[in-house]
């Protein structure tokens, strides 16, 4: 829209009398308005910057440091020894009286003292936030250093940071000694390989740590002394950018919906409140009134970094790599409905548009009777397919003219928006089928209707469910799952709707039209990218399905971590499935530090393996104690809990050693070793998506408000993705994929082996642990 009114606010016409100028004053106040909302940005920008640069002090501090100085001086009590009598002698302004001479100098002293202190408290709070031992405490057994370490950390953290308050004072990501990444690797692959394997393994360690790894250990150290974060930007390039395959189904991720409820069901009003509420959420990121996030039921702050890049960002296909490319700003999101594109501006005027005139914007692109141009409803296939023909296009016929235009559009728009022709959610006669449906829409889509580079791609769909795919490179599930939580709730419980369901509030008639992009397209290297792109998404098998017979409710009672009795339970599942264990890969933070990202948690250990064949043992021999099951139960439980903070505090085994190896390559070496490490495949990826906002949602009032949670495609052609969410007290969701390609895998069925498991799990422990009041678990039930 601003293009627009600039395109019509200055007219002129040479005619033989001289220039007849015409100003349209209704377009230039619309320019004037837009701009003074950008101004009031910058300004608002320039004053975060000064709060979170002194933090943890605040601005005002740096008057009672002046104040306090100066008032000592008159009270002939020299607080700095001497410094402000120095400074004095040797200021360039001689005209000034001796008073005002005084005064500066006090000023400049007082600044550096107030500079001074800053820097000590920064330097103290990440001394502090450097402590992870009250990670391994048990729980209820606080130690007297744990705290007193929580009241300082209280006391240095002000009383409202903002988002990126703490950035500067979360410590670097150290780097474990070498020995120790050695021994917690062959510890993982011990149950995973026979004798002589193993002693393989161990002598290849024994020579990589001897020969190459102390050399490359000293590079890697010198870069995190230089780097913010000697991971992160290897693993984005290395593990994301440089991947050469289609990222859609092999990194894209996906979110739900509500499980029960749709809110309405109809689709302009769901995508007019949907695009509301992520526009205040990008509000509250861009002004940093998000609170930081935390660790939960901590005082620890999480590193928001990942936040930066949430809007406005697209990623490029490159030749070799591809590229982040992220803008300050955006008025308008670009919308895809029946083969067609759209830029949609939501502000008028600087004003953010209202629910009901973005639902309003939306209609009026539903009921837009024209055609795709030929080749054009088809072209979103490109991002779905591989990455290099996508680059060898974009320069070609990208580069320039109408197509560049359009393509600007796109990937400078806020996010993308789909309004899908389908209807999706749990409904129907197949409620079960329809949730596997619903999974694969959000997961590929027609592999042409959704824009994969975006950082985030919002689907509508024609009933008014609604769901989201998600670029991974940029950030991580946990940043997204915290976006997309303040999005449904915001819709649901804030925006609300009409009773017709329609959005609340008025519409201003004189807005102009969404705009129709042009596109001129190569219809033949579509159809290579469509091919390519269909052909993965036919070989995905999806599963959804929300377990409800018990949740992390049950589960606490018997003073059990909720996430090691899953990932036990899908040890177990994935055994009977398979009968055999395989590496497994369970996501978890490294946010505790500066620009952290993820770090893997094995959970195959040989703690759970021994419980594993135990359980089995158990089916075939039901006359053994099962308090040696609860034993071997507890063992396991332990164990994993143990590996998630060492993941988190720093301490994981597979970041290091991926380090290790980008290192070796630079250096041109080559480590049989490491080799064989990084290409050991994840036949069993897994992850939490964790609930961080809980006072959003109102459980007990709107229990049906339940959420899905979202998931991902298999890593490993022969393996299986897992994602779980662990809703309230009473439900766990899972998501399960796989291949269909490979005969021996079945997401249906290893569902199936995971409700079997979690079941037999949790009746063993009941089993043994007869304090857990049966009266109370029926009333749960």
């Amino acid at each position: 829209m601003a293009e627009a009114h600039q395109a019509v606010a200055f007219q002129f016409t040479i005619t033989p009398e001289g220039i007849d100028l015409r100003l349209s004053y209704q377009a230039l106040s619309q320019i004037y308005l837009s701009g003074l909302r950008s101004w009031k940005k910058r300004i608002s920008r320039m004053k975060n910057r000064v709060i979170k640069g002194v933090y943890p002090a605040s601005p005002s501090s740096w008057l009672f440091v002046f104040i306090a100085t100066l008032a000592a001086m008159y009270t002939r009590s020299d607080l700095s020894m001497g410094l402000i009598a120095k400074i004095r002698e040797h200021l360039p302004v001689s005209s000034l009286s001796v008073q005002g001479q005084t005064v500066v100098s006090v000023l400049v002293f007082s600044t550096l003292l107030w500079l001074s202190l800053i820097l000590t408290l920064r330097f103290c709070l990440k001394l502090l936030l450097s402590y992870h031992r009250w990670m391994f405490e048990q729980h209820g057994h606080i130690s007297a250093t744990t705290k007193l370490w929580v009241t300082l950390v209280r006391l240095m953290s002000g009383r409202k940071p903002l988002l990126y308050s703490y950035q500067t004072s979360l410590p670097c990501l150290p780097v474990p000694p070498i020995k120790d990444t050695l021994e917690r690797y062959l510890e993982s692959v011990r149950p995973l390989l026979s004798d002589p394997e193993f002693q393989r393994m161990t002598a290849l360690a024994a020579q990589f740590e001897e020969t190459l790894g102390n050399r490359l250990q000293r590079y890697l150290k010198l870069k995190a002394l230089w780097a913010t974060n000697y991971v992160s930007d290897w693993w984005e390039e290395y593990i994301y950018l440089r991947g050469r395959g289609p990222i859609m189904v092999n990194s894209n991720y996906y979110g739900m919906d509500f499980l029960y409820v749709t809110p309405t069901p109809v689709q302009a009003a769901r995508a007019g409140n949907t695009i509301t509420a992520l526009l205040l959420y990008r509000r509250k990121v861009n002004s940093e009134q998000l609170k930081p996030s935390r660790v939960p039921g901590t005082v620890v702050p999480l590193c928001a970094a990942q936040c930066e890049r949430m809007f406005n960002t697209t990623r490029t296909p490159g030749e070799e790599t591809d590229v982040l490319q992220h803008w300050q700003d955006s008025e308008f999101v670009a919308v895809f409905h029946r083969g067609r594109f759209f830029r949609l501006w939501v502000y008028n005027a600087g004003r953010l548009l209202s629910p009901r005139e973005i639902e309003y914007q939306i209609q009026r692109i539903l009921d837009d009777p024209s055609m795709p141009r030929p080749g054009e409803s088809r072209l979103g296939a490109l991002t779905a397919g591989d990455r290099v023909p996508w680059y060898n296009v974009r320069k070609q016929y990208f580069s320039s003219g109408v197509n560049k235009r359009s393509l600007d559009c796109i990937e400078k728009a806020a996010f993308f928006v789909t309004l899908d022709d389908d209807e999706q959610g749990m409904k129907g006669e197949d409620p079960a089928g329809n949730l596997d449906r619903y999974a694969k829409s959000l997961l590929h889509g027609k592999c042409y209707d959704r824009w994969f580079d975006k950082s985030f791609s919002v689907v509508v769909y024609k009933n008014g469910k609604s769901g989201l795919n998600a670029e991974h490179s940029w950030a991580d599930a946990p940043t997204v799952a915290h976006l997309w939580e303040y999005t449904l709730a915001t819709d649901a419980f804030q925006l609300g709707y009409t009773e017709d369901g329609h959005c609340k509030g008025e519409v201003e008639r004189c807005l102009s039209p969404p705009q129709r992009l042009s596109w001129e397209i190569p219809k033949e290297q579509v159809s290579v990218s469509l091919s390519v792109a269909q052909a993965l998404a036919d070989d995905v098998d999806c599963h959804v399905f929300p377990f409800r017979d018990f949740g992390k409710g049950r589960i606490k009672k018997l003073k059990i971590s909720p996430d090691a009795f899953i990932q036990l339970a899908l040890q177990l599942a994935y055994y009977r499935d398979r009968k055999t264990f395989c590496l497994t890969y369970e996501a978890s933070m490294t946010r505790l530090f500066r620009e952290g990202r993820t770090e893997t948690v094995r959970s195959c250990s040989n703690q759970s393996c021994a419980f594993v064949k135990a359980m089995e043992k158990c089916l075939e021999n039901p006359t053994r104690t099962a308090e040696l099951y609860l034993r071997l139960f507890q063992l396991a439980t332990e164990k994993h809990q143990n590996l998630y903070r060492l993941a988190m505090t720093g301490s994981g085994i597979d970041r290091h050693l991926f380090c290790l190896y980008v290192v070796s390559k630079y250096l041109g070496v080559e480590s049989p070793f490491l080799t064989e490490v990084l290409s050991e495949p994840w036949r069993l990826s897994t992850s939490q998506t964790p609930v961080q906002q809980l006072e959003l949602f109102d459980m007990k009032n709107h229990p049906d408000f339940i959420s899905l949670g979202g998931g991902f495609g298999p890593v490993a052609d022969d393996g299986y993705g897992v994602s779980y969410i662990i809703v309230g007290e009473d439900m766990i969701n899972y998501h399960v994929s796989c291949k269909r390609s490979f005969s021996e895998t079945d997401s249906h069925r290893f569902g199936v082996h995971i409700r079997q498991a979690l079941l037999d799990i949790f009746s063993m422990l009941t089993a043994v642990k007869p304090e857990v009041p049966q009266e109370q678990d029926k009333k749960q039930q």
